[in-house]
């Protein structure tokens, strides 16, 4: 306790917190803790008595054990529970505030609820939902990344891509792989997804790809012209995910490690096609 002795000493002869950082003594933050705790003892006054080493010992425990249970706590703590179910609700920190603002008169900042929502989110379990889909109810179509094509005379590479249509009850998918992500290719896609399923879903859920889906919005997309007729030639319904919210699709896709070990058969539940060239015309053979 000898140095805090001697703070307290220069403290009372007037020197600033600063001077006994830079003397070595202590540093700045435990001077001003140390300044303080004297002021409420009365340690500073001329004239009292400072306290032996087992009281001051004590009382700058006390202190150090007072300020961290203030920097744990937080001014949100009453509304925990309510947190806590906007958290399982999926409500997003920035909608909190404003409601904790507005409705239960928080004063704190936005970096608060932040801080708290992420203390509470690793004990909150995540909810899911499973979803159930009826025969020929949906089907949900998705381009994903394909391998690199190297052109053996040229020596050039093509990036491309694998649309992939999957049937929601039986699992069953349609796979192939394409050069571009046009709405021509789309379109293509779609027709030859029919051709083999040999039907055609009630819905087709779908990502907010360009080429289907020209403004993304959560209630009211603009769909891509093309793409619309082809929803009404067909008889299908265009069911666009929620905006930024893929995940409400369900049901993932994860391509064999090579097209040549699938089989086009009708009773396999993958069928994997090629296609580089331009998308076939409607008098073409089915694919």
């Amino acid at each position: 306790m000898h140095h805090y002795r001697q703070a307290l000493m220069r403290m009372r002869q007037g020197e600033s917190d600063r001077r006994i950082a830079e003397d070595k003594l202590m540093g700045r933050p435990r001077a001003a803790s140390l300044r303080r705790l004297a002021l409420e003892r009365g340690w500073l006054e001329p004239g009292t008595a400072l306290p032996d080493d087992a009281v001051l010992a004590a009382d700058v425990e006390a202190s150090k054990t007072a300020r961290k249970r203030a920097a744990q706590g937080s001014s949100l703590e009453p509304h925990r529970a309510l947190v806590t179910g906007w958290i399982a609700a999926g409500v997003e920190a920035t909608a909190m505030h404003q409601k904790l603002a507005r409705d239960h008169a928080f004063t704190g900042h936005y970096s608060s609820v932040r801080r708290f929502v992420r203390q509470l989110a690793g004990s909150v379990p995540r909810v899911t939902t499973v979803l159930d889909f009826a025969p020929g109810d949906t089907a949900q179509v998705d381009f994903g990344s394909g391998p690199v094509l190297i052109d053996g005379r040229t020596g050039e590479s093509s990036k491309t891509w694998v649309f992939v249509m999957t049937l929601a009850w039986s699992r069953h998918q349609y796979a192939e792989l394409v050069t571009d992500q046009s709405v021509e290719t789309w379109l293509g896609c779609h027709r030859r997804s029919f051709e083999h399923f040999g039907t055609v879903p009630a819905r087709v859920l779908i990502d907010n790809l360009k080429a289907a889906i020209v403004r993304a919005c959560y209630h009211d997309p603009d769909v891509q012209r093309s793409y619309a007729d082809c929803a009404s030639d067909y008889g299908f319904v265009i069911a666009p995910c929620p905006v930024r919210d893929p995940q409400k699709k369900g049901i993932g896709w994860a391509p064999p490690s090579s097209p040549a070990s699938s089989t086009s058969s009708a009773t396999s539940s993958r069928c994997w096609r090629q296609r580089t060239s331009p998308t076939p015309t409607a008098n073409s053979p089915p694919g």
